[in-house]
Parts: structure tokens; sequence; C-alpha cells
């Protein structure tokens, strides 16, 4: 491309030449025909105006070719050195990708400033994983994409390089978690910053180094712990030469620091020891025995711990000697009281923390019966219960292990536990298991069953009456037959106020009658307690009577005679029994006399009102016969009303002798099976009169699977009846009611639902109530028995009637009937 373009400027440049030519010379032929002139006599003859312009015009075609041959030339140079440099900005361009492309190789990025107002040169790349800005001003925000903590230390380190030239070499952590290598240094007049992904070697030497110093620093603790430690401590390697020593070692040996030690390699274990020490590794790493060494001058028991591993070994050297001097003294306080122990008539047996009986006294062999063989083998603690069971020593147990495992727990135990063991035999032991803080058990059996036998009897003669009389309700005191008070509950205190008297001075029953007499004006009552009580009558007999205390509390008292002279007396308060006792007998005679009422009401109604009315209605349908005669459209209009009135009057006394029934519990449903879809036609079959007159459409949706229900055919026509009824009533001309019949499990769902004007919030709770009607709208108002006796027959059947209503979007009401009525349920199980 580079050398087209020169050869195809110099054709344009010859093809203009060429034309300029060609035109100079048509000029200069057409000028040298105008030189020419041709005399009258047809001689030639040279024109003075056209030779000057042939000349002029000759020197201006000179200048032109010159110009464009000048012009030729320095377009072939410029031409070879935009050549040569097209070619050095090519290599410089090369140069450059494989820079970028070396630098993009490295997961570096680059910043160059070399000025302090240039904008820096960012050059190279990050991997994704770091989730920093691609674009140049995005990767400078380093705080859109580097943490906190980082973006202030690097912001820190770049100024102080640009002010002055330090150089640093830290690394940074990105939002996303990435770890980045950031250096950055001056080189001449420019300032770098290159960030580099930190690759695996080097986070391995980054965690290495951590983890290097997180050792280093547990190692220094380890130290200065075990330099804290009043016990020789040393390590060696794997030579086996000292490394380590703590201050309490270089005690031990007299030196006077611990780098002296390992300086000198000074021992505190004798070649004896060390010896010993070596013998055992070759068998096990660890070496555990108790030594006699030399320390600081003095010779002592030590225990010695030595353990070793590939590395070297360590160990550690727990001075005892005072620790032996006690156990020896120990020993010695536990013969003694060995010895002792062997004389007491209490069984004792003493075992170790390995379980092992240790020490048991005569007592104890005797007490249980053992073979003296066995208790000098020293059995476990497990192998003597076991004994124990078998010997028939123990108590019985339903569950013999669990019981074991319970009496072990004694080991681990931090405080004595006591056992009361009733022993088929008829034996009881008191067993006390004391822990001893070293380990062990120490088992004391004391044979307690004589005075068990004494003490129960008295305890329970006295927990048996003392009990008895606290928790009587009734009011209980006994008195002496030197008739002083001996005896006395709770009850007798708080019935007769006596909290006040000092009853534990036995005061006398005259006292305690004339307090009380006084305070109930009463005298007779108490008389007849009195002399029960101190009577000298050959037959004592049990003395009854009841007293009306001034407050209007009621009581019964009675005396009872005791086998050895005493009396017992006793006050039981009856005023509830009694009030409730009159209040019965008063609600009943209520009862009865409004029972006799209803059922003289419903008599009443029964032939006084309905006879009558069934007569109008019959006389009323007569007289609207044609039969017996026309009547004039007055006439048959005014009879129209009385049958209409009489109709709705029958109706209502209907109602009101139904809902009578229902409260006096003697109406009885006739259960059958009933078709719901039939009865629910018959029920709107009577409306649809009402319907008519009122442009009422009615919807009626049975379910498939309805099927048949158990019900009163009757009283359910009349529940769908009066429901459809009171919708009519409370819908407007022209509305639409739906009747819907499905299952619900088993239950049996009647749903009326009307888009009339609804029912008012402060109606709906008492829609239910019976003469409770509402105007609906033009229409008459009702006597407010239907939803009543909805309700009522609803009930009866073992149902629930919902009701839900909208002002200005209707009511629907939902009777859920259950399939098999509970009555009917009942009465076939």
């Amino acid at each position: 491309m580079g050398r087209g373009r020169p050869d195809s400027a110099r054709r344009r440049l010859l093809l203009a030449g060429t034309t300029a030519l060609t035109i100079w010379l048509g000029s200069a032929g057409s000028a040298a025909a105008q030189l020419v002139r041709y005399a009258e006599d047809g001689s030639m003859q040279l024109d003075s105006y056209g030779v000057a312009w042939f000349a002029a015009f000759s020197g201006s075609i000179c200048f032109a070719v010159v110009s464009a041959a000048a012009l030729i030339r320095a377009r072939a140079r410029s031409e070879v050195e935009l050549a040569r440099l097209r070619k050095e900005n090519d290599e410089l361009k090369l140069v450059a990708d494989r820079s970028e492309a070396a630098l993009a190789a490295e997961d570096q990025r680059l910043i160059v400033w070399s000025g302090s107002d240039e904008e820096p040169l960012v050059a190279g790349s990050l991997p994704e994983s770091t989730r920093c800005p691609t674009s140049r001003s995005g990767f400078l925000a380093f705080g859109t994409w580097l943490a906190p903590s980082s973006t202030a230390q690097l912001e820190k380190r770049i100024a102080a390089l640009r002010e002055s030239g330090e150089s640093f070499a830290d690394t940074v952590e990105a939002q996303s978690g990435t770890v980045l290598e950031a250096t950055g240094w001056a080189s001449g007049s420019r300032f770098i910053v290159r960030f580099r992904n930190l690759s695996r070697e080097r986070l391995e030497f980054v965690a290495l180094s951590e983890a290097h110093q997180e050792l280093s620093r547990e190692v220094a603790v380890v130290h200065h712990l075990l330099d804290a430690l009043a016990m020789p401590v040393w390590l060696r390697d794997a030579a086996g030469k000292l490394s380590w020593v703590n201050k309490a070692y270089s005690r031990a040996v007299d030196v006077a620091s611990a780098e002296a030690v390992v300086g000198q390699q000074a021992e505190l274990l004798d070649s004896a020891a060390r010896q010993a020490v070596q013998r055992q590794r070759e068998s096990e790493p660890v070496f555990a025995q108790r030594l006699s060494v030399v320390a600081a001058g003095a010779r002592r028991i030590f225990d010695i711990v030595d353990a070793a591993c590939g590395a070297g070994s360590g160990g550690i050297a727990t001075d005892v000697s005072e620790l032996e001097k006690v156990q020896s003294e120990i020993r010695r306080t536990v013969e003694s009281h060995a010895r002792t122990l062997d004389q007491l008539a209490t069984a004792v047996a003493i075992f170790g923390p390995d379980k092992r009986l240790q020490f048991y006294n005569e007592a104890y062999r005797s007490l249980f019966g053992f073979d003296a063989a066995f208790l000098e083998g020293a059995p476990e603690d497990s192998a003597v219960l076991d004994q124990l069971r078998a010997l028939r020593k123990i108590p019985e147990q339903a569950d013999y292990r669990t019981w074991k495992r319970e009496m072990l727990s004694a080991y681990q135990s931090l405080e004595a536990r006591e056992t009361w063991w009733h022993l088929p035999g008829g034996q009881t032991l008191r067993m006390i298991a004391n822990p001893h803080p070293s380990g062990g058990v120490t088992y004391v059996y004391e044979n307690v069953t004589e005075r068990l036998d004494l003490e129960s009897r008295y305890n329970a003669l006295i927990r048996v009456q003392g009990e008895t009389l606290d928790h009587l309700n009734e009011s209980v005191v006994v008195f002496g037959s030197d008739g002083r008070l001996r005896l006395w509950n709770p009850a007798f205190i708080e019935m007769w106020s006596l909290g006040d008297a000092d009853l534990s001075q036995r005061p006398h029953i005259n006292e305690i009658i004339a307090r009380l007499a006084r305070i109930n004006r009463e005298t007779r009552a108490f008389d007849e307690i009195r002399n029960a009580v101190t009577g000298l009558s050959e037959t004592r007999e049990r003395v009854s009577g009841r007293i009306e205390r001034h407050a209007g509390n009621i009581v019964d008292f009675t005396t009872v005679p005791l086998p050895d002279g005493a009396t017992l007396v006793t006050f039981v308060d009856v005023t509830d029994s009694v009030n409730v006792e009159r209040a019965l007998v008063d609600k009943n005679e209520a009862l009865e006399e409004a029972d006799k009422l209803k059922n003289e009401f419903i008599q009443h109604v029964s032939y006084e009102l309905r006879s009558p009315l069934t007569n109008i209605i019959g006389f009323a349908q007569l007289l609207a016969d044609e039969k017996m005669g026309s009547l004039n459209p007055k006439q048959r209009e005014y009879t129209g009303y009385i049958m209409n009135s009489s109709g709705a009057l029958l109706t209502i006394i209907n109602d009101i002798l139904d809902l009578a029934t229902v409260d006096a519990g003697i109406m009885e449903l006739e259960i059958g099976d009933v078709d719901a879809s039939a009865t629910l036609e018959a029920a709107a079959a009577g409306l649809r009169d009402r319907l008519q007159e009122a442009s009422i459409s009615l919807t009626i949706e049975v379910a498939p699977d309805i099927g048949m229900l158990r019900a009163d055919e009757k009283r359910l026509r009349q529940i769908l009846f009066n429901l459809l009824s009171n919708a009519i009533s409370f819908s407007e001309d022209g509305g639409r009611i739906t009747v819907s019949c499905r299952r619900e499990g088993d239950e049996v769902v009647f749903a009326v639902r009307d888009e009339g004007r609804g029912i008012p919030k402060a109606f709906i709770e008492s829609v239910f109530g019976r003469f409770e009607s509402k105007s609906a709208g033009a229409r008459r108002r009702g006597a407010g028995l239907g939803l009543s006796i909805v309700k009522s027959f609803v009930e009866l059947h073992g149902g629930k009637v919902d009701i839900m209503s909208v002002e200005g979007a209707g009511t629907t009401v939902t009777c859920r009937l259950p399939a098999e009525p509970k009555a009917i349920s009942e009465a076939a199980e």
C-alpha cells in the first residue's frame, strides 16, 4: 500500500505534464500561425504583437514544466521518508503489542506517572477474579474495588512515592477477596506502581509466613509458660543434646542461666537414669518412672516423664518428695484406723479407686455371711454386689442392672449418699456410701431393724392421726377424760376464729364453750357438747345436733366417745349444702310452675286461637268458591285479604307452637331418608306466587353427589321454606335468589343467598332472636320468627346456622346438617 501511492502520484503528474505540453504545442501552433501573416501579394510577414504574445506564453510554459519537475522530485523524497516513518511506526507498534502481551501474561497492571500534572498511563490487565475495573478511570479509583483498609494504605504509599520517591512493596486485598502484590518505585522522572496477582506459590509463601509467625508466637508462649513452672523441663534435639531448658532446670543444676545450661550440657539426671531412659525408648517412646535425683544440692524424689519423637525428645521432672512423705503418713494412719474399725460392731468396707476391696472389718463379714477367702481375694465392688444378690442380702430389685449401676455411681459422686436397704429376711440396713477425695468409696452398714420397727409404729400412729386431722375439711377436736383439750386441727381454729387463743396450754372445755357460746349466742347445743365430754353416764353415746350461728352459718356437730375416755367432737359447715338444697327446692317449684304455665299456654293457643282461625279460613275459602254463589269484585278482593291475613296469622301461630314445643323439650323428630333435591324443590314450590309477584328469579344448585340424608323431611322443608321466605322479604323487585346444596365431609350444607339490601351490622347479632324483625323496604315486616325457627330446627338436628351479610350486597344464610344425626347414631350404637 505504501509503494502504490507514490506511483499513482507520479502517473498523475506525468499526465498533467503531458496534457500541459499538448496544450502548449497546440497553442504554439496557433500562435505560430498568428505570427506569420501573408501579405496581399502572397509574401509572409511577421506580426510584432503575436511575437510578444508567443514569447510570454513560451516562458510561462517553460516555468510550469520546470516547477512540475521540481515538485515531482520533492514528492518522491517525501514518499521515501513517509515509507521509512511508517515502517518505523509499525515496528514500534509491534514492540508495544509484544510488551503489552508480556504484561498481560504476567497478570499484572502498571500505572506510570511521567509528571505531576500529566495523566498517568495504565497498562496491562488483572484476572477477572479480582473484579477490578478494566477502564482507566475506574481502575485508578481504588476505593471502588479494593478493601477500605487496603485503599487507605495504598493511597498513602503512592503519595509518599510521588512526593519523596519512597519505594514500597505491600500486599493489598480486593473486595472480591483476592490478594494482590502492589510494588512502587521511581525510575528517573517517572513513578511506577505495579499490581500483580499473587500466584499459588506466593499465596503459599504468605500462608507459610503467617503459619511460621503463628508457630513462633505459640512456641514463645509455651516457653514462657514452661519458664514459669517450678518443675524442671528440658528439650533435646535428634542427637540427644540439650537444646532448651527452663529456669527451674537451671536452678536444679545450679547453673546461672538456661543458655549456660545448654552451652555446658549440664544434666539433671545421672548416667544411670539416662541409661534407664534410653533402654525404655527401645520398647516405647515414653518413659515415666519415680527416681531419686540430686537437685539444688539435695536428694529429692522426682516423677520423671520423658517423651521422644523423630525430631528429638522432651522431659519434665515433678518433685514428689513431700507427696511421698505424706503418703507414708497416710499409710500409717490407715493401718491405725483399720485396727480401730475392726473392733466396731458397725460393718465397714473400703474400696479403692480401682473399685477393689481394700479393707473390711469382722462386722462386715458376719453381717452378710461372706466367705473369708472371697474377701481376702480383693474382689471388685461389682462382684461383691453379685455375691450379695446370690446370698439374698440386698433389696429385691425388678431391674437389678439399673440398681447396680446406680449403686456404683457413688464413685463419681462428690458427697456422701445414704440408702436404706430392706432385705428379704426382714432386716433393714442403713447404708452410707462416702466417696474418697482421692478415689474409692467407704461403705458403712448399720443394722437398724429393731429401732426402725419401734419408730415406725410410733411415727405411723402420730402421722396417721396428725395427717388425718390436718387434712380434714371438717373441724375436729379431741378432749381428754379430764375435759382438757388434747388434739385439734386447723379447720377447728378457722371455723370458730380461735387464732388468738393459746390452745397449746390445753384449756378446759368450759373455757372453750364459754367463748364459743358468747360469740355465737348459742347455749343449748354447746351444753349438749359439754355434757357429752364431761358427763359421768355409764353408757356414753354419740350425740348429734345443728348450730345456726349468728353470722348465718349452719354447723352440724357430732360427739364420738373414744376407748381411752376421751371424746371426739366434729363440726361440719353445711351452710352451702343447706342453701343449695333450699335453692334447688325453690327452683324446682318454679320450674314446675313454669312448665305448667307453658303447657297451659300451648293448649290455650292450640284450641282458643288456631281452631277459630281454621274456621275463618274455611269459611273464607267457601265464600271465594263460585259454587257457593258469585261475589262482586270488591267482595272477592276482601275475601282474598281475609284468606291472606288468616294464612299469615296461622303461620305465626304454628311457628309459636313449634317454638314452644321445642322449648318444652317435647318435640320429636321423625327421622328418615330424605331426598335433599326433592325437598328443596317442594319448599320452593310453595313460594312461586311470591316470586312471580316480585319478579324475583330463583336459582337452585344441587351437587350431583348429594344423595340422601337422614333428617325430618317436614322440618327440613320448613327450614328451607323460612329461609326462602326471608330472602324474598329482603330482596328487591327483579332480584335474584340462589339456593345451593352440597356435601362437605359428613355434613350436608344448604345455602340461601339473596342480592337484597342486606342486614345492618347492628342487627346481625340479634337476627336469630324471636320477634326480631326489621323493615324490608316496601314489603310488610314479618313476625320475626322465621330465622328463630330455622335455628331451633337445625340445632335440633345437631347442626348449626351461619349468616353473612353486607349492606347493599345481600345476605347468605348457611345451614350445616349432619348426614347422620347424633341422636340416631347413638341410638344405633
